[in-house]
């Protein structure tokens, strides 16, 4: 769908994929430099609340279709339905997502004045093992977590913002791996994608836990005992130069 295809005098409901379709003109209108942060967070604004066709064709008309920009798509096959979870957004607030979760193929996230967190170590990669993530952020920031094996393609940009990215691995060059590749554009903001081994089982935590806390037991009584020898040395040692001193002996 481009901007084109709202109709502005339609009183046809919007739905999610039309608000998402909208945010992706004004994103990549954005990073193009069409609009600036100011403009382009109003017209956000008004895009998530708009309720008909009619509210959305404004905000689009002085705008070009998304086909310049690259796009979030799966190479082949029907387009996956847009879900809830395929759109995360923190306006002067924080959005998370980690544990055990499902990411769509294709994430748009935006930041305002906000904070979105990303951890993919324990999430259940979609078909193709591949996620897309499309980010904006202004003045906000967004921190994602990837496994050792996890390859990270950046192609944003950053407009007096940042964006780090950890380097890459063994595993996560191998063939097949699977594949996050970012997108989008931070102003004033930034990005910074981290490497984590995965945390192990409950149970290996637990005894790594009682371990730790058994050696520094071991190691502590040591050191008492050590202390108390030093201790009663000096004790017995004083006694001596007392009976000494009592006796008139001489300590030759």
């Amino acid at each position: 769908m481009t901007p084109q295809a709202f109709n502005g005098n339609s009183r046809l409901r919007a739905s999610d994929a039309d608000r998402d379709t909208a945010a992706s003109v004004i994103n990549n209108a954005m990073a193009e430099g069409r609009l600036t942060a100011e403009e382009h967070s109003e017209r956000l604004d008004a895009i998530y609340s708009a309720r008909t066709h009619a509210e959305l064709a404004p905000l689009l008309d002085d705008l070009p279709a998304t086909g310049t920009a690259a796009a979030p798509v799966p190479a082949a096959g029907p387009a996956a339905p847009v879900r809830r979870g395929g759109r995360m957004i923190a306006i002067l607030g924080g959005s998370v997502r980690k544990g055990v979760w499902h990411p769509d193929p294709a994430i748009q996230i935006v930041t305002v004045l906000g904070g979105a967190e990303l951890d993919f170590r324990e999430a259940v990669l979609p078909p193709g093992n591949e996620v897309v993530i499309h980010a904006t952020n202004v003045l906000g920031g967004m921190e994602i977590v990837v496994p050792p094996e996890m390859r990270v393609i950046d192609n944003g940009i950053a407009i007096l913002g940042g964006r780090e990215v950890a380097g890459e691995t063994p595993e996560s060059m191998a063939e097949g791996a699977p594949v996050l590749r970012i997108e989008g554009a931070c102003v004033l903001g930034g990005i910074e994608v981290k490497r984590k081994a995965r945390r192990g089982p409950k149970g290996e935590r637990r005894r790594e836990i009682l371990d730790r806390i058994r050696a520094d037991r071991h190691e502590i009584h040591a050191q008492m005992r050590e202390q108390r020898h030093e201790i009663h040395d000096q004790m017995r040692e004083q006694r001596r130069a007392a009976r000494r001193n009592w006796t008139g002996e001489s300590g030759d």
